[in-house]
Formats: C-alpha cells, sequence, structure tokens
C-alpha cells in the first residue's frame, strides 16, 4: 500500500511538473516545438507508464489479500456433545470438480468418473466447468476488461432473453374542475438479449497434463480469460450486433452523440458540453469511457481560468477525475481520428451483459495427437446491449 500510495504522488508530482512545461513551452495556440513535444511525450508516457504500475500492484494486493482471507469460520465456543447444528454443505460442487480436472488430465478411465461428469453434460456434447472455475475465470475478466466493472450483468439458462424498456412516459396535465383527464400512457418495447457463441482453443501438451506439479487449472484460466476477454470488450464497445453484441458506439442502437466536433483534440467548451449533454440521472453516477491515447489530449484541456481540468490521484483507492468524474480507460475504445467516437461518457449499468451458464469445454483428445498435444475448446454463449441510449453520451468526430 505504501508504495502503490508513493507512485500516486510521484505521478502527481510528474503531473505538475508537465503543466509547468507546457504552460512555459507552448506559444499562444497552445502548441509545442517538435523538440519540446518530444520532451512532452516523454513525461506523458512515464505518467501513463506509472498509472499501469499502480493499477498492477492494485490488482497484486487484491489477490494477495483474497488469497489470505480465512477459509472457514473460527470455533468461537466449547465443542459440545449431542445433536451438530453445523449448516449442511453439499459435497456435489467440490466433487464434480476434482473429477472434472481429472478427466482433462486423461485421468477420466474409471466409469465412476464419467458417470458424475454426466450431470455437467451441455447439449453440444461438451462439460460445463466447475462453480470455482467458473468464479475464477469470471475474476479475470473483470480484472482484464472495462465493461463488465461498468456493465449490468445477467445470467441465463436459455438463449434469448427480452427485456422490457420504456420507450415514452406518460404525462400530466391541468384539467378543469369536473373536466375529462386526459389518457396518457407509458409506452413499452422490448430488447432482444441472445447468446452469440465465443469460442477459443487452447492446446497444452501430453507432458504437461501429466506432470502433477502443473496447475491447469490456473494455466487455462488465464488463457482463456485474455482471449475472451479481448474479444469481448471489443464487441461490448464496437460490436455491430451481427453475431455479435451491439456496442455502445453502434451507430443506431448504441449510445447518443452528445457533441460533433471536427477539431483534432477537444476543446473545453466541448467536453463541458458533452458533459451537459447528460441529463442530470445519469449524472449522478456517470464515468468517462476512453483511450489511453485520448488521455493525453484531455490532460492538455484547460478551463476558462487557465487550470487543467483532469486531475490525477494522489492517494490509494482514488481514482484520477475530469470534471469530478472517474476516468476509465480501455484499449477498446477508438483513438482521437477523423469519424470516430473517442470519448464516452454516462451511467455504464444501463448496458447490460447476458450470459448463459456456463462456459464449456470439451477435449480434443485426437486431433492434435501426431504432435504429442491436446486441444480444449472453451466456449461462452453472451450478448450484450445498451438497454437506453440516452444514459450515455459520446463525442463524435466529423469525418
Amino acid at each position: 500500500m505504501d508504495r502503490i500510495n508513493e507512485l500516486m504522488q510521484n505521478r502527481a508530482k510528474l503531473w505538475e511538473d508537465a503543466k509547468v512545461f507546457l504552460d512555459s513551452h507552448a506559444d499562444k495556440n497552445g502548441l509545442l516545438s517538435a523538440e519540446d513535444e518530444a520532451t512532452y511525450d516523454k513525461m506523458e508516457a512515464d505518467i501513463a507508464n506509472m498509472g499501469k504500475q499502480i493499477d498492477r500492484l492494485g490488482r497484486q494486493a487484491e489477490m494477495e489479500r483474497q488469497l489470505s482471507a480465512a477459509v472457514s469460520t473460527p470455533l468461537v465456543s466449547k465443542p459440545t456433545k449431542g445433536e451438530e447444528t453445523q449448516e449442511y454443505v453439499s459435497p456435489f460442487n467440490k466433487e464434480y470438480g476434482r473429477n472434472f480436472w481429472n478427466a482433462m488430465r486423461n485421468k477420466d478411465t474409471s466409469p465412476i468418473i464419467r458417470n458424475a461428469l454426466q450431470v455437467g453434460t451441455d447439449s453440444e456434447g461438451g462439460f460445463l466447468v466447475p462453480d470455482e472455475f467458473e468464479k475464477k475465470i469470471l475474476m479475470a475478466l473483470e480484472e482484464t476488461t472495462a465493461m463488465r466493472k461498468l456493465a449490468t450483468i445477467i445470467r441465463s439458462s436459455h438463449g434469448d432473453r427480452k427485456i422490457p424498456i420504456a420507450k415514452a412516459t406518460g404525462l400530466a396535465a391541468w384539467v378543469e374542475e369536473e373536466a375529462l383527464v386526459p389518457e396518457s400512457d407509458d409506452t413499452f418495447g422490448q430488447i432482444h438479449l441472445n447468446a452469440y457463441k465465443l469460442a477459443t482453443l487452447i492446446k497444452v501438451s501430453e507432458e504437461l497434463l501429466n506432470d502433477a506439479a502443473f496447475d491447469i487449472e490456473t494455466f487455462i484460466s488465464k488463457q482463456f480469460a485474455n482471449r475472451i476477454a479481448f474479444k469481448e470488450e471489443d464487441a461490448f464497445i464496437n460490436g455491430d450486433g451481427i453475431n455479435k453484441p451491439t456496442g455502445i458506439l453502434h451507430d443506431t442502437n448504441g449510445a447518443e452523440v452528445g457533441v460533433t466536433t471536427a477539431g483534432a483534440s477537444p476543446t473545453f467548451d466541448e467536453v463541458i458540453d458533452l458533459y451537459f449533454s447528460l441529463r442530470a440521472p445519469y449524472r449522478e453516477k456517470a464515468v468517462w469511457l476512453v483511450n489511453d491515447s485520448s488521455i493525453k489530449a484531455l490532460r492538455k484541456v484547460k478551463d476558462n481560468t487557465g487550470n487543467y481540468i483532469w486531475h490525477p490521484a494522489v492517494k490509494e483507492g482514488e481514482p484520477d477525475m475530469l470534471l469530478g468524474k472517474k476516468i476509465i480507460t480501455t484499449y477498446a475504445m477508438p483513438e482521437i481520428a477523423a469519424g470516430s467516437k473517442p470519448i464516452a461518457i454516462g451511467d455504464f449499468s444501463y448496458y447490460w451483459i447476458a450470459e448463459r451458464q456456463n462456459r464449456v469445454f470439451k477435449k480434443l483428445n485426437e486431433l492434435y495427437a501426431a504432435t504429442g498435444q491436446v486441444g480444449f475448446l472453451a466456449t461462452q454463449r453472451v450478448d450484450g446491449k445498451l438497454t437506453l441510449p440516452e444514459a450515455v453520451k459520446v463525442m463524435q468526430i466529423k469525418a
């Protein structure tokens, strides 16, 4: 924790130095010479690298906290004779998990193991992953992506999920005494969340599988999460809805355009206009969502009194802020370029992610036998849509 706070304070100091450098070297139009631009880029890179190191140390601290947490409830009274009153915990999950990983390690010769796995057989012939492994994958996905942290996640046992939404709200009216009250009903619609298939193939050598020291569970969970997370994040933001989720930047079913600009860098007035294009109910829980490269442009924006509007965090647990709202970065947001939508702000809990239980594994024993490998085909079914477009606003760069 001390190391994280130290890095955050150093980053804040470096940002102060960068601001002084900008103010003293930029011309009246805010432009730098080629040499000064290179110096400032180096300072920007150092600030960004410190930010990544802070995030990495934060994840490590959280992992250590979870691993060191108590796994059982301590005894607080003397044991007594008589009827046990402890809560019953079914051994099914542990038994299924043990049999599952025995099967993955080519130890599935026992009919007992094969019978135990039948309860987790998927309709496509694979096996549903054990509950604990499912949780590990979900944790890894959330660590890797931004949208899963911000969105509302629902789980379903079937593919199609219909969500009723209010498209228009009824109105009240002033009426005279004993006059007829005009009818005004709410108008409702539906959003369909499907179950699009996302898959990846992982190959492991037979030697590693037969090595008792090889942690196959951790290896596969990391490989699966890294590959799936990259494609998920891109679809949740840029997806066109064709055999994949519909992203928040979709032209017709995504976020509303709050500001349109032709400039290469956003101005203070444009950032303010984008912020206030979001209605007050959504501003309360709003966050900014941008690419790392867009942060560089936003760091240079000053308000009308000459103060920079980007504020780096200086203590652990505090986020970087822009106009009082948290800044989230993700590689899936586009860079500032003609025709792009590089900056978004809103309440992203209105983006719903529907995933079908559970992830499924298929073991491919014969396909890669000639090369001494075993394949693992991992699949999941997921969809995502923004249920209320006005809850998120974006900045559109003219083409």
